[in-house]
């Protein structure tokens, strides 16, 4: 009896320690696995000058490679780590409609009601269209008749948010009819933050940590730095390699989430349906398909679900992904439900590196991904510029107003037949409209002028043109643009003289 329970505790040591050596040795060759990866991050990094570079992969539920390079912080000299946080921009999107869904589950909200049912004393104002159709969806869809908007606010300047409210106030404007186009609009998932915290009673910051990243375990993760968590954060660096302030939004539920590789992968492994140890089922496996897979069926040229981007063909796979990018920061998340990978790389500077590794790590993993992806760049070649044909319904002189929160200007527009379009905004000097786009009755361009509100009016910038034919009338949006400051618009209409 004694010889046998020797045996069998022999037998268990020798089965733990081989279980052990296959596990270290899987981990080791996951790990070189991805040494081409390795070799072109460190290579960005020293001819790029990029800051750091975190990376992590998960295949079917499991973290199979992560790590990082490169400084979270040069002036302290701070490492980056897995669990170093980044600014993820529009990552933030998907995580936001994540938790709005638990108010659906709930029952508190409808996604197919009127947004403006869950708004206090600001409504979206509406232009073009019906306010019953700019549902709570049609927002997450980027379908509902907002127009583009940004607005960062630096912590070294005096100038600050407005209450949602007055953001909704001056910019919550519907400028197409809802679920005619896609727009993407940071200002639709502000708005969505904004519902989150009527509905819930909560904070958007208190839910999203109470209902979202502690139940996934997402312990590297906030909305904005909250003060037990900075100095996890990385530092955001301009393409000079300085470093730059602190900056928010009025638009936090697009932007404002910071998270490490590590949690995104928890994040991207409970997407994909993996019931994770630890992790709580804080959506029913309907719903996340739901965010994946609903668009809006009215409009034709949305390849947007719930807060995700959809492929159904990306190098021959149907794969769900949100990238990221602002002052400061390329960010980069991508899922392959049907062969349960995740894939997130993190940047402290704003470089496209980062997409390139995503797929290449995925290349790795996928063979066929690999040769669509090498196939791809052998036969792409630069497309040349088209000459603009304007079709002669818009030929002639255009009048009309621009209707900003302030005040209603003046606008001029003069299309001659040789293509040019010349335009006039109140007193303002006559320009010419550069950059001159038109597809499927939509005008597009760039021109110089000035809106002078108190918001657009702060610093020098262009204007960009967008408005559809529709009849005898032209409309649509005027937008105050300054990269990585503001995009601020405003609804115009201009009718055929």
């Amino acid at each position: 009896m004694r010889k046998r329970s020797f045996m069998l505790k022999c037998f268990v040591v020798f089965f733990g320690v081989a279980v052990l050596l296959v596990s270290q040795e899987n981990r080791a060759t996951d790990h070189n696995k991805f040494d081409t990866i390795r070799t072109k991050i460190l290579n960005t990094i020293k001819e790029k000058g990029v800051p750091s570079i975190s990376a992590v992969v998960a295949k079917d539920g499991r973290i199979i490679w992560e790590e990082a390079f490169g400084w979270a912080d040069r002036e302290k000299r701070i490492k980056a780590t897995p669990h170093t946080m980044y600014s993820l921009a529009s990552i933030s999107k998907p995580i936001t409609a994540t938790g709005l869904m638990i108010l659906v589950e709930r029952g508190l909200l409808n996604l197919n009601l009127p947004a403006n049912m869950y708004l206090g004393r600001a409504k979206l104002t509406v232009y073009e269209g019906r306010d019953s159709e700019a549902t709570v969806k049609r927002i997450l869809h980027h379908t509902s008749g907002l127009p583009s908007h940004m607005h960062f606010f630096f912590e070294n300047e005096s100038y600050f948010p407005p209450s949602m409210d007055e953001t909704i106030l001056r910019y919550g404007i519907l400028v197409t009819p809802p679920g005619e186009t896609y727009q993407y609009s940071n200002l639709g998932y502000g708005i969505i933050s904004y519902i989150i915290s009527r509905v819930s009673g909560k904070s958007y910051d208190k839910f999203m940590k109470t209902e979202v990243f502690i139940p996934l375990g997402m312990i590297h993760t906030s909305v904005g730095i909250e003060p037990r968590l900075k100095d996890f954060v990385a530092v955001r660096y301009r393409p000079d390699q300085s470093s730059l302030s602190y900056y928010d939004f009025d638009h936090r539920g697009a932007s404002a989430v910071f998270s490490s590789a590590h949690d995104l992968a928890l994040f991207g492994m409970f997407q994909l349906k993996n019931h994770l140890p630890g992790q709580k089922q804080i959506l029913a496996d309907s719903s996340i398909d739901a965010l994946h897979q609903e668009i809006d069926s009215k409009c034709p040229d949305s390849k947007y679900a719930l807060g995700w981007r959809f492929s159904e063909n990306d190098k021959g796979y149907h794969t769900i992904s949100h990238g990221g990018g602002m002052a400061g920061v390329r960010t980069s998340l991508k899922l392959v439900p049907s062969e349960n990978i995740a894939v997130a790389v993190l940047c402290n500077s704003k470089n496209n590196i980062v997409f390139e590794i995503t797929d290449e790590i995925i290349a790795l993993i996928l063979p066929k991904y690999g040769s669509e992806l090498k196939r791809g760049k052998e036969t792409s070649s630069e497309t040349k510029a088209e000459k603009i044909s304007l079709p002669k319904e818009l030929f002639g002189e255009w009048k009309g107003q621009i209707k900003t929160f302030k005040e209603d200007v003046p606008i001029k527009m003069l299309v001659q037949k040789d293509g040019d379009v010349h335009m006039k905004i109140g007193d303002q000097m006559e320009t010419l409209l550069n950059d001159l786009r038109f597809q499927e009755g939509t005008l597009e361009g760039r021109f110089s002028g000035e809106i002078k509100t108190e918001d657009a009016g702060r610093f020098p910038h262009s204007l960009v043109l967008k408005i559809k034919l529709r009849g005898n009338r032209l409309s649509g949006s005027v937008m105050a643009h300054i990269p990585d400051r503001y995009a601020l618009s405003s609804y115009v209409q201009l009718w055929k003289q």
